[in-house]
C-alpha cells in the first residue's frame, strides 16, 4: 500500500498544477449519448460499430476524415466505442489516424488513456504513432498512460518507440508523472519499473529542480524509491 503523501514537502505551484491535471485526467471527451444520437452517416456507424453500412458508404464515396463539431473523425468515435473492426475498415479505406480533435488528442492517445489494450494494438498494428505530441498540455501517449498507471498499454508504448523522455509544459516527463500523480500502487510501480528498464532519464527534473526520486521520496512512495535507486538515480 502507498504510504501517505507528505504535502508539506511540495511547493504551491506543483499542487496547483497536480490538483488541476487530476481534475482533467479524462480531458478527452468522448461523445455523449445527444451527440451520438445526432450522428449521421460514417460517424454513425462508426460509434455504432456497423461494419457493413460503414464498408458500403465508405465504398460510395463518404470522406473518411469527416469530423463532428468537437472534431472527432470517425477513427476517434471508433477508438472511443472500442469498435476495433471499424478502425481497420477506416484505415485499410485511407483514414489518417493521426489527427487530433478539438482538444488535441489522437486516437492512440485516446487508447491509452481509456487503458484499452486491444484498441491500442489495432492502432500501432496500422501504423499509428506512439511520438505524437498531443492534448492541452503538449504531452504525449506515454505521459497520459504513465500518469494513469496504466502500465500494460505503457509497455505497449515504450515497444512501439514512444519518446521516454518528452517534457511536456509543465516540466514533467512520463517517469515524473508516474510519480507525482500516480498512487504509489502496483501498476504504477509497474509503469517506473517499465520505464527505467527502457531508458528513461533519472536525471530530468520538475521546474523546481526536483529529480524522480526525490520525488518519490517526498510522496513515500518507497517501492519507488528502491526501483530509482537500483537504477542509479541521485
Amino acid at each position: 500500500m502507498a504510504n501517505k503523501f507528505h504535502w508539506r514537502a511540495w511547493p504551491t505551484a506543483a499542487l496547483l498544477a497536480m490538483a488541476f491535471l487530476t481534475s482533467t485526467a479524462q480531458a478527452q471527451v468522448a461523445p455523449s449519448a445527444r451527440e451520438a444520437a445526432r450522428y449521421t452517416g460514417l460517424l454513425a456507424a462508426a460509434h455504432q460499430g456497423d461494419l457493413a453500412k460503414a464498408k458500403k458508404l465508405l465504398a460510395a464515396g463518404a470522406h473518411v476524415n469527416a469530423r463532428d463539431p468537437y472534431g472527432r473523425t470517425a477513427v476517434h468515435v471508433a477508438t472511443h466505442a472500442r469498435q476495433r473492426d471499424l478502425i481497420r475498415a477506416l484505415a485499410q479505406t485511407g483514414a489518417d489516424l493521426e489527427l487530433l480533435e478539438n482538444d488535441r488528442y489522437d486516437a492512440v492517445t485516446i487508447a491509452a488513456v481509456a487503458d484499452d489494450e486491444d484498441s491500442l494494438r489495432v492502432l500501432l498494428g496500422l501504423g499509428a504513432s506512439a511520438k505524437l505530441t498531443t492534448s492541452r498540455y503538449d504531452g504525449t501517449a506515454l505521459i497520459a498512460a504513465a500518469h494513469l498507471g496504466h502500465d500494460g498499454v505503457v509497455k505497449q508504448l515504450i515497444a512501439a518507440g514512444a519518446p521516454l523522455d518528452h517534457v511536456n509544459n509543465l516540466h514533467w516527463t512520463a517517469l515524473i508523472e508516474a510519480i507525482v500523480l500516480g498512487n504509489g500502487g502496483p501498476r504504477h510501480q509497474e509503469v517506473v519499473r517499465a520505464l527505467l528498464a527502457a531508458g528513461a532519464s533519472t536525471r530530468l527534473t520538475d521546474r523546481e529542480g526536483n529529480t524522480p526520486l526525490a520525488l518519490a521520496k517526498a510522496r513515500g512512495y518507497s517501492a519507488m524509491v528502491s526501483l530509482l535507486a537500483q537504477a542509479g538515480a541521485k
